[in-house]
């Protein structure tokens, strides 16, 4: 669902993984604009392996009917956020598996929005835990890179690098820059509005969760392979709420953390206090639109910059606690390279690191190495096949690794 930057990195990194289809027999390329599937569609091979539907994620019951007339098993969500309570339902009633890249959206506290958080991301999802158990069926949330590997590889410090752990942050940073404009995003700008404007969560072992002003408690962080150091600032994010309910070993923060560059911050901040990042409709002379589609359709396309983009982007886990007697901080991180991006699968690094999480989510569960049913996050499962397979895909991990005091 979705034919977009990360729905199309998604097929190109699946066929190329699996290229005579002995996991993946067809994948439907459904999107609201027809054109757009088709192209997607025919970039993998075309029909009958890879057809193409035009489809409107906003009807459930126009979801569940695809579903049931091309007999699919499992619904990738690659849409924005606000389109996953009617997907997520479609495929519960249709009776299949479920994975998205991103759970279903917060809202705000009503009266003390910068302290308290009110629902949380994936609330809506996690509530209808028994109901997919009883099901038989499996809702995989938020398996893209952050969130998604960024899970995985917390889960692997809890398993193999620490006795005890104290902090997990999420840190993503780039040095990416797209030629000849001033403004441009790789991913979704419905979904960066979102998480960047709302208030950021996080957690801590004595206040539970809590919520800061956007964009807040800036610091400045190393990433690897060349990109250096970058102010990071904190924004609303999955792994947040899913971290801690399932990584034990003493922890007592997690944070998320990006960086944004201060252009960027100022034009969501003043979006923002314009009413330009709004997502209710408003009318403008006899038009009903969302002021939020109207600052996304002047901006690039992200499908379409991936020739303009150069630099790396580094999305990695750090994690500090004690393994023995000594202090161990651990970063681990995947970094991606636009240019070779480009190169390899024709996709840009972002959409295509987003989407490696998925295609091997997909492959581990299409061959029944990865099991569970009901709703559940990334961390659920055994992270040393997922991580065995990410070089094979393309996108090798990186660890870097700080013992100290005494042996």
């Amino acid at each position: 669902m979705g034919a977009g930057a990360v729905g199309e990195a998604y097929g190109v990194l699946s066929a190329k993984a699996d290229p005579d289809g002995q996991w993946l027999d067809q994948l439907v390329v459904a999107d609201f604009d027809k054109e757009r599937a088709i192209e997607v569609a025919g970039r993998l091979g075309g029909p009958p392996r890879f057809p193409a539907i035009r489809l409107d994620a906003g009807s459930t019951d126009a979801v569940t009917s695809a579903i049931e007339t091309h007999g699919i098993d499992l619904v990738l969500n690659a849409c924005p956020q606000h389109f996953d309570p009617q997907i997520f339902d479609a495929a519960f009633a249709a009776g299949c598996h479920y994975l998205d890249m991103a759970m279903t959206l917060s809202e705000k506290h009503p009266d003390d929005p910068f302290r308290q958080p009110g629902v949380l991301l994936g609330d809506y999802q996690y509530a209808r835990h028994r109901d997919w158990q009883e099901k038989d069926k499996l809702a995989l949330l938020g398996m893209g890179i952050d969130p998604g590997v960024s899970e995985v590889f917390a889960r692997y410090a809890e398993k193999h690098l620490f006795d005890q752990i104290d902090e997990i942050g999420i840190r993503d940073g780039s040095d990416m820059a797209v030629s000849g404009h001033r403004y441009a995003t790789p991913f979704s700008v419905w979904s960066v509005i979102e998480e960047c404007l709302n208030p950021p969560v996080f957690w801590d072992h004595e206040r539970g969760y809590y919520t800061a002003e956007p964009m807040s408690e800036p610091e400045i962080f190393e990433f690897p392979e060349g990109i250096g150091p970058q102010e990071v600032v904190a924004v609303e994010h999955e792994e947040v709420i899913n971290l801690p309910r399932w990584i034990n070993k003493g922890l007592k923060r997690v944070s998320f953390k990006i960086s944004l560059g201060k252009e960027l911050m100022e034009a969501l901040k003043m979006l923002n206090d314009m009413g330009l990042a709004s997502a209710a409709p408003i009318d403008v002379k006899g038009v009903t639109v969302a002021p939020r589609d109207v600052v996304e359709a002047c901006l690039p396309n992200p499908a379409g910059v991936g020739p303009l983009m150069e630099g790396k982007i580094s999305v990695g886990t750090l994690v500090r606690g004690r393994k023995g007697n000594r202090s161990r901080d651990v970063y681990l991180y995947q970094v991606a390279d636009n240019q070779d991006c480009m190169q390899r699968f024709g996709c840009q690094a972002v959409a295509a690191q987003t989407a490696v999480g998925p295609a091997i989510a997909i492959e581990l569960l299409a061959k029944g190495i990865w099991q569970g049913v009901g709703v559940l996050p990334p961390e659920a499962f055994d992270p040393e096949p997922f991580m065995e397979r990410m070089a094979q895909y393309g996108f090798p991990y990186g660890i870097r690794d700080s013992l100290k005091g005494d042996a």
